[in-house]
């Protein structure tokens, strides 16, 4: 595996799994073949979230909030509010949705795989 350096400066955001984010992916995903994705989210301004239960198929999601906020709410333990320096370890498989975020929201995001398939669900009885 190479040593990989991904610069903020000049970097470019692309379209990705939700059309109210962006996504700059930071070269970990090539690096090691697809079993690791890095990748920061940021909120596109004006967009606001489209609160869906769902669950991805994947080991491991860990989010990192940098900038902004943003309010999740999971199966087990309900809503939270993330701030800056604020992180999340996602359970494989569980039920959760983003419920809403600032404009300004970006967070880093290390899943592994890189490629997961991600799937609606049911909201849980206790939402």
């Amino acid at each position: 595996m190479p040593t990989t350096v991904s610069k903020a400066a000049g970097a470019h955001f692309d379209a990705g799994l939700r059309a109210f984010f962006a996504y700059r992916d930071t070269g970990v995903r090539e690096a090691t073949n697809g079993a690791f994705g890095a990748h920061f989210i940021r909120a596109v301004p004006g967009e606001g979230p489209k609160p869906q239960w769902h669950t991805h198929d994947l080991g491991f999601q860990l989010v990192v909030v940098t900038r902004g906020w943003v309010r999740f709410e999971y199966e087990d333990i309900g809503e939270v509010l993330l701030e800056p320096g604020d992180t999340v370890l996602q359970p494989p498989g569980i039920r959760h949705r983003e419920v809403e975020h600032s404009d300004d929201l970006e967070m880093l995001e290390i899943t592994s795989p890189a490629s997961f398939h991600t799937a609606e669900a049911e909201a849980p009885a206790t939402a």
